[in-house]
């Protein structure tokens, strides 16, 4: 799993986990969205992934 560089709104997350597991993006930016406001965990995880998942390779 890597950061999206093409499909990214803040940190590439949503659109890196979208192309991982063969979804929509705005699903996973939707689902990312609901788990924020339901606890900050969400905030957290997001975060998290935003520090520790690489960048997806250039060209």
């Amino acid at each position: 799993m890597t950061q999206s560089r093409h499909d990214r709104r803040n940190g590439g997350v949503c659109g890196g986990l979208a192309a991982y597991f063969d979804l929509d993006p705005l699903l996973v930016r939707i689902l990312c969205f609901v788990l924020v406001l339901c606890a900050t965990a969400g905030v957290w995880a997001y975060l998290l992934l935003w520090f520790l998942v690489p960048e997806e390779p250039a060209g």
